[in-house]
């Protein structure tokens, strides 16, 4: 009785809506000092804006990328296929293999050395990575103990340097903290790894903290795939920890379910298009008893949950899970030489569907006898990204997107731009956003230009990395009329940035948003005079002349 009071409840806390989207058509050209409007957010009884077909973004292709391991009936993986041996079945239809990786062409030469996502967009774009995360939000102090222990075990057993980038991070209720960006260096990895305390975590073995825990789980994954989506390789994530609370789907309201459903097509989704494999280890392995090992409601739990669990969110990106062993290092293994024996294949379905509610189911087969495929088993057509409402106003969904990447330390490379303070006022900076990161919507009217906008949030910081202030604007660029009316523009955008004087901030944190495609990019920098820093590596040229700021239209 007492898990059905709060499930639905849960369901409306987890449920992050999805709202046809509308882009404003473009304002008339204003000064370039005009003053950008604010992000608010929107009252809960706005309505979403009906679709508009006359500003859109139209995809004639539909590339799906299918990122997996073959392994034999012992689960060995096997690394010496060729193209020919995979064929692939969308919706019950045959399909072309556009592209084919075998495993191990992007892992980075032996003569690069990884220690920074920057130094990865850089150095080797496609390269394929590990996300190790921590999960101390479901899982008991001492199995979180031996968690480390066991990552710590396999970290010592390797060599100096890694083949792979690895990221280390842990979350709990209140932080998603990166302990260490990507690296190759195993020692600096097992160095932040001794360096992270945890306090005995009791809201973990309390039922009552399940809608906490839901929301904890699929914001920390939809924050990684959104980090992450700027960098094209594959991403391996090893979540150590027991994953999500049972949640019965049939002892709530059906609308409440469809919600739920909404929040987990969502996080699967992002995690698909980020090209992000999840991979689960359940840490306690053969010590829980089902009668009394996590709390009061412990005979509800099962490992990583129940309905739904993260057994299938592992399967659904392509993953597996691990449970019901002591050798959580041995899994921790199994789980990067997976991702280490990669294939990757792409097609164009050949009967495409817009239809966002249909799941696509995928099925790979391979000729050769007792191999099996290991992928994910389909995908929903895309769904689109957050948007503004018109005059502003932000959608639940969008202002929980904008917060995770404003309040993170992990960098976000979806949209590569530069940010540089004055040399003469350290709250007077200059945005500078490559054109290979913007999209452009059409018109549909050659009277009418294309047009951009950018959602920029800037949070200050004092000197013990406590928020002081978040400001959030939108700008609005037109493109010249003589661009083409349809395709992709490169134009590069500027915007002049002033922020709100505070004596006590000592560093701030950009973060600029694509609205028309959701990709974000992030920049830290110190504030003092001259102080610069980029999102990614490449340097944008900037032209005045090809994008004018505008006002938004109400």
């Amino acid at each position: 009785m007492r898990s059905n009071t709060i499930l639905p409840l849960l369901a409306l806390t987890l449920a992050l809506p999805v709202f046809a989207q509308q882009a404003p058509p473009p304002a008339s050209a204003i000064p370039a000092t005009a003053t950008p409007a604010p992000v608010t957010q929107a009252p809960p009884e706005t309505p979403p804006p009906a679709p508009n077909a006359a500003n859109t973004i139209r995809s004639n292709v539909q590339l799906v990328v299918l990122d997996g391991v073959a392994i034999d009936a012992k689960g060995v993986p096997i690394t010496n296929l060729t193209q020919s041996d995979f064929h692939i079945v969308d919706d019950d239809q045959p399909q072309r293999i556009r592209n084919f990786d075998p495993p191990g062409r992007f892992t980075p030469a032996p003569d690069l050395t990884i220690d920074s996502t920057a130094d990865l967009d850089r150095l080797a774009p496609h390269a394929p990575v590990n996300i190790v995360l921590l999960d101390e939000f479901t899982t008991h102090f001492e199995d979180m103990a031996f968690a480390r222990y066991s990552l710590k075990k396999w970290l010592e057993k390797q060599p100096a340097k890694l083949d792979t980038p690895t990221m280390l991070a842990s979350v709990d209720f209140q932080h998603f903290t990166v302990l260490r960006d990507y690296t190759q260096n195993k020692d600096e990895l097992i160095q932040a790894l001794d360096h992270h305390f945890i306090a005995n975590p009791w809201r973990n073995s309390n039922f009552s903290w399940a809608n906490e825990q839901y929301n904890t789980a699929f914001n920390t994954l939809r924050r990684i795939a959104e980090a992450s989506s700027g960098h094209q390789g594959h991403k391996n994530m090893i979540w150590l920890g027991r994953g999500l609370p049972t949640l019965n789907l049939s002892g709530i309201a059906v609308d409440a379910q469809r919600q739920t459903h909404t929040a987990i097509q969502l996080a699967v989704d992002e995690l698909r298009d980020a090209r992000v494999t999840l991979y689960t280890i359940d840490p306690s392995g053969l010590t829980v008893e089902p009668g009394g090992g996590y709390g009061n409601d412990a005979r509800l739990f099962s490992p990583f949950g129940g309905d739904p669990t993260f057994e299938a969110l592992a399967r659904e990106t392509g993953g597996r899970t691990f449970h019901g062993t002591n050798d959580v290092d041995v899994q921790v293994g199994d789980s990067i030489r997976d991702g280490s024996s990669l294939y990757t294949l792409s097609y164009v379905p050949s009967n495409p569907s817009t239809d966002t509610d249909k799941f696509r189911r995928i099925k790979v087969t391979i000729d050769r006898p007792g191999i099996t495929f290991v992928t994910r088993q389909g995908y929903y057509p895309s769904i689109r990204p957050a948007r503004l409402y018109p005059g502003g106003q932000a959608s639940k969904r969008l202002m929980s997107e904008l917060f995770d990447a404003a309040t993170s330390n992990m960098v976000y490379d979806a949209v590569d731009f530069t940010v540089a303070a004055s040399p003469t006022d350290a709250n007077d900076f200059k945005i500078s956003i490559q054109g290979s990161s913007m999209e452009w919507y059409i018109t549909h009217d050659p009277a009418k230009p294309r047009f951009t906008r950018i959602i920029v949030i800037a949070t200050t910081m004092d000197k013990k990395g406590k928020e002081l202030n978040k400001d959030g604007r939108t700008y609005t660029f037109s493109a010249p009329l003589t661009a083409p009316v349809t395709g992709r523009l490169h134009l590069p955008v500027g915007i002049a940035y002033k922020l709100k004087p505070d004596p006590k901030a000592v560093r701030v944190r950009f973060v600029a948003r694509v609205e028309a495609t959701g990709h974000m990019g992030t920049a830290d920098i110190a504030l003092a005079p001259g102080a610069s820093a980029r999102s990614t590596g490449t340097e944008p040229t900037v032209s005045a002349a090809t994008a004018q700021p505008q006002t938004q239209t109400p």
